[in-house]
């Protein structure tokens, strides 16, 4: 399918690509809907097999940022970048810097934030060519690595998903399958851990297995083709997307899905399939947004506890989602697209009336007269 096909079918309103030979920088950023705000969303570096398979990525995970904002009440719209390349081989300040210039060249239209395989000090880098970036040190006013956030929202989701399940929030002797402990799956680790729960792991990269063999000695490693068949009450999806499809959903030997993934479901109808084995699906978007709220903060002065108290709200809407799911009879997935379309679509319903030039505002940044 052409490009402009792709971004009609999906919605988005705008995809750059962007490249600076002298560097080697080969980057798309995508920019899904700015209904709420400027779109925000982190940027991924990985070793795309082509153009297309990128592409497809950045479409995919811009779309997931949209409903992602508005689920979670922010006023930011959605996007995401991806640079094509080896993040072991190919990073450079110039690169980052390089991606930096480009990002300003939006103005405003696109904030970036750290991602797949990008780092605090890859945004340092990004910092310097433009403002139009979140997540960077704490010593310059910013909110550091998100990983905590994202884990803790995570976290707040299974709580959810266990009171639907079992009838209370515990996780005392509860097993949970964690696929990938990166920096968010180990970070949700040690929340699980420190609850009372038994964790079974997989990774595909040495150094995060022998973190965890390090760090949680109970805890059990298997095989990355041995993960979805592993009898658990919760498997937790904490890696690359798609990883609920035809062929591994048949395999789950759990109650609930909850995990930190973007796009766990590799199709829509997935979560129908979930729901008809009578598995709990908690949305990936929704329980994954405490990275988001966190770095969305740094526009009206981040503090911890103010990013803790809003990351905790992610309990209660995960309830509310599965009550409509109930109510309406729909799967989990489609009832937390409901929740974030009707926020879309009420604030599309008041820009109707020109309301002359207005400066330009940051998100949360008040008016003033």
């Amino acid at each position: 399918m052409p490009t402009l096909e792709k971004m009609y079918s999906m919605g988005h309103e705008e995809v750059v690509f962007f490249q600076d030979r002298s560097c080697g920088l080969k980057a798309i950023i995508a920019i899904h809907d700015t209904t709420l705000g400027p779109a925000l969303g982190g940027t991924r570096m990985w070793p795309y097999n082509n153009e297309e398979e990128a592409l497809v990525d950045v479409l995919r995970l811009s779309r997931g940022m949209t409903y992602k904002a508005a689920v979670s009440g922010l006023n930011l719209g959605g996007g995401k970048a991806v640079i094509i390349g080896n993040p072991k081989t190919d990073k450079s300040e110039a690169l980052f810097r390089s991606f930096g210039r480009f990002v300003e060249s939006l103005n405003g239209r696109y904030i970036t934030a750290e991602d797949v395989n990008t780092s605090v000090e890859d945004i340092e880098h990004i910092f310097t060519e433009t403002n139009y970036v979140t997540g960077v040190a704490q010593q310059y006013g910013g909110s550091g690595n998100p990983a905590p956030y994202t884990a803790l929202g995570t976290f707040r989701g299974i709580e959810a998903s266990v009171t639907k399940v079992f009838g209370s929030r515990s996780l005392a002797g509860k097993t949970v399958a964690i696929q990938g402990v990166g920096a968010v799956g180990f970070e949700l680790a040690k929340l699980l851990t420190e609850a009372g729960a038994n964790i079974v792991y997989t990774d595909i990269n040495e150094r995060g297995i022998q973190k965890m063999k390090e760090s949680f000695t109970n805890a059990k490693y298997v095989n990355p083709n041995e993960i979805f068949s592993t009898a658990c009450d919760i498997y937790s999806p904490c890696a690359l997307g798609a990883s609920l499809n035809d062929e591994t959903i048949p395999q789950l030997k759990c109650k609930i899905v909850a995990g930190a993934a973007n796009n766990q479901l590799k199709e829509d109808r997935h979560g129908l399939v979930l729901k008809q084995k009578n598995i709990v699906y908690a949305p990936d978007y929704l329980i994954n947004a405490g990275g988001l709220m966190n770095v969305s903060i740094e526009f009206e002065g981040w503090a911890d506890s103010k990013s803790r108290r809003m990351v905790d709200t992610i309990y209660d809407k995960t309830l509310e989602v599965f009550r409509i799911s109930e109510e309406q009879e729909i799967p989990v997935n489609k009832a937390a697209d409901v929740m974030a379309e009707k926020r879309l679509e009420s604030m599309k319903n008041i820009k109707n009336s020109y309301l002359g030039k207005v400066n330009h505002r940051m998100p949360g940044q008040k008016r003033r007269f």
